[in-house]
């Protein structure tokens, strides 16, 4: 593939798109002053190749152009790829037009969306005859499949101003994430050390272990299932030892002996002299209201009981203060009814009394009345006493009939018990009795050879890994890769010599470490990465020698890969941006500037101009050759975006 024109369509839909023509198979130089756009032709570029963000800066291009389109020719058929400005930081919409070697570019009004940049990336891809295969990581690689296609291609034909005097990388876009090891996946295939076959057994390769892994999972998962089986199986042989249903259980029985104790748990039988119920046919009712009727007899039989306490308390109160009054009246002699003394003169000191005395018949009177109420209190004392005695005969009584009843109580509540604890044996010993069953008729239920199958299943698998590993390592693509990166390395030895790069001369081998995505010189004091190697004019000098070496093989060996490279400044070492012609260098820098040019040239010649490069650069030789190569000069005014278009904004 190479391309024949570039075309830029003014937003305003002007007719007319500003074109930039190239030579296929030849050596194309766009050269110019500093600011005129130099750079943006090969982000254009590969925007017109599929990708679906365009990193151009926020300028006089993002403001003036609506549609970019870009002519490529694949033998005898031409494409037009065409991608609208995208109206945000990216876009997948896109125009595919093809057609025969007379289809050139259109005008504005035949600009119009048609596809996409998937569908654009798969045509480009299908007519470069990429194989239409997916590249599938090894087993265990953090990395996403992807379908190999144009995308990984192009990254081999560009080379920016920022890459290719940079001594940390090799390839386009290789330090943006996880574009290197892309490379290094799909850089095999390109140089023809892997292809479709060996993808192909590779994917095999993936599945295989990919099944394998899922009957091991499954083989863990009945492996797992069967302990727990085990450990359940288990615990319902202790459950039916302690419920008396097995005599003794292994501490670790076997499957078959654990399968035996079970079954025999199963089939023990339960003692049918077993009350199924508990009842005591209102016993314990009845009980319970008799202890109640006789705890009220008792309260009333004591309460009735402390009543004639209180009476006979009150009683001997009474007659004691009876006894008193007596007492002191005999004492003083004053009931002798023969007495003459007189009322009103005190018997013992013969003085006047204030009041007199009661006379002798009221102290009669009184001295009756107390003799009669003591006769009175004595007489009620007897019955008193015989009605307190049978008063505690009751309540002996009563005492003992609530012994009795508490006696009968607890022996039924204990006889209830009994039956209690002898029904929940019985229902115990029939749960356990069920879930031995059920486990057993699972057990049985699930196929008996599940994890034998899956073992001879595991089994044939891993041979089939181990045929397909056998394949995939008889294919070697690793040591193809070198063997292909060898013969490149032949070419970019001898031109490394001829720029004079640094470290060549000596180098046994300058060549490409498909570990390190970079030129490593091989040299008899041991290997040399490029980022140990100093200046600008080296590290540019071994990125021209590496990628024409690669397209020298890749067109050599007719790889399906666009035969096109680009590089932007390649003497950006010798050119500042204030320098704007050869005239400033000095004789060795224009030697080196000369020599980078020559080789260039001298590879499209010596490549039957099946190879087309195309340098944007500052420089402006004076040479004939040179000058038969310039496709555009971007000077005095000229530039990528026409002043017409900038006026005109």
């Amino acid at each position: 593939m190479h391309l024949l024109s570039l075309g830029l369509y003014h937003r305003d839909g002007r007719p007319d798109p500003r074109t930039i023509d190239f030579k296929p198979g030849a050596l194309n130089v766009l050269t110019g002053e500093s600011e005129t756009g130099k750079s943006a032709v090969l982000d254009i570029i590969e925007y017109c190749l599929g990708r679906q963000q365009i990193s151009l800066p926020e300028g006089v291009i993002t403001q003036t152009v609506g549609w970019y389109a870009l002519l490529v020719e694949i033998g005898p058929t031409r494409l037009i790829l065409g991608r609208p400005r995208p109206s945000g930081a990216s876009t997948n919409k896109a125009m595919l037009v093809i057609g025969d070697h007379t289809l050139k570019l259109p005008t504005a009004n035949g600009m119009t969306v048609n596809a996409d940049t998937d569908g654009l990336r798969t045509e480009l891809s299908a007519r470069l005859g990429i194989d239409d295969f997916r590249f599938e990581p090894p087993p265990g690689a953090e990395r996403y499949a992807f379908n190999v296609s144009v995308a990984q291609a192009v990254y081999l034909c560009l080379q920016k101003q920022t890459e290719i005097a940079n001594q940390q990388l090799l390839f386009h876009r290789q330090s943006e994430q996880g574009m290197a090891q892309m490379m290094k996946d799909t850089l095999p295939y390109f140089l023809g050390a892997a292809g479709p076959e060996q993808a192909a057994r590779q994917r095999q390769l993936v599945e295989a272990n990919r099944s394998l892994r899922r009957i091991q999972r499954q083989l863990e998962d009945v492996d797992r299932n069967q302990e727990a089986a085990s450990v359940e199986l288990l615990g319902l042989a202790r459950l039916a030892q302690d419920a008396g249903m097995l005599a003794t259980v292994p501490t670790a029985p076997s499957a078959a002996v654990l399968d035996t104790l079970l079954r025999e748990a199963a089939d023990a039988v339960t003692d049918p002299s077993i009350a199924t119920e508990v009842g005591d046919d209102g016993l314990q009712e009845r009980l319970a209201n008799e202890r109640q009727s006789l705890r009220e007899q008792l309260q009333d039989l004591n309460e009735a009981r402390a009543l004639l306490d209180t009476w006979q308390q009150q009683s001997q109160d009474l007659t004691g203060e009876l006894h008193t009054q007596l007492s002191r009246l005999n004492s003083l002699q004053l009931l002798n009814t023969e007495s003459d003394a007189q009322s009103d003169t005190c018997p013992l000191c013969n003085q006047e009394l204030p009041e007199p005395d009661p006379d002798i018949a009221q102290l009669n009177t009184l001295t009756r009345y107390l003799r009669n109420e003591l006769d009175d209190a004595a007489a009620v004392q007897p019955t008193r006493t015989r009605h307190r005695q049978e008063i505690d005969a009751q309540i002996a009584e009563v005492r003992r009939s609530l012994q009795t009843n508490a006696s009968a109580l607890a022996t039924l509540q204990a006889s209830n018990q009994r039956l209690q604890q002898l029904s929940d044996q019985r229902a115990r010993r029939a749960h356990v009795q069920g879930r031995i069953l059920q486990e057993l008729q699972r057990s049985a239920a699930e196929p008996a050879q599940e994890a034998a199958g899956l073992r001879r299943q595991a089994a044939r698998m891993r041979e089939r890994v181990a045929d397909l590993q056998e394949l995939v390592d008889a294919d070697d693509v690793a040591a193809e890769t070198e063997s292909r990166l060898s013969r490149i390395a032949q070419d970019m030895t001898q031109w490394g010599r001829d720029l004079d790069l640094e470290h060549a001369a000596d180098a046994e081998e300058v060549r490409i470490s498909l570990s390190l995505l970079n030129v490593v010189l091989r040299t008899e004091n041991g290997r040399i990465p490029l980022t140990r190697i100093g200046s600008a004019k080296n590290w540019i000098g071994y990125h021209l020698v590496a990628h024409l070496a690669i397209h020298t093989f890749l067109l050599k060996h007719r790889r399906p890969v666009p035969h096109f490279v680009m590089f932007d400044q390649p003497t950006q070492a010798f050119f500042p941006e204030e320098v704007h012609d050869a005239d400033a260098l000095t004789d060795a820098d224009w030697e080196a500037v000369r020599s980078y040019f020559s080789l260039m040239r001298d590879v499209v010649e010596d490549n039957g101009r099946g190879l087309q490069i195309i340098v944007c650069d500052h420089v402006n030789l004076r040479d004939q050759w040179f000058r038969d190569a310039v496709v555009e000069n971007w000077r005095q005014g000229k530039a990528l975006i026409p002043t017409d278009w900038i006026s005109d904004t």
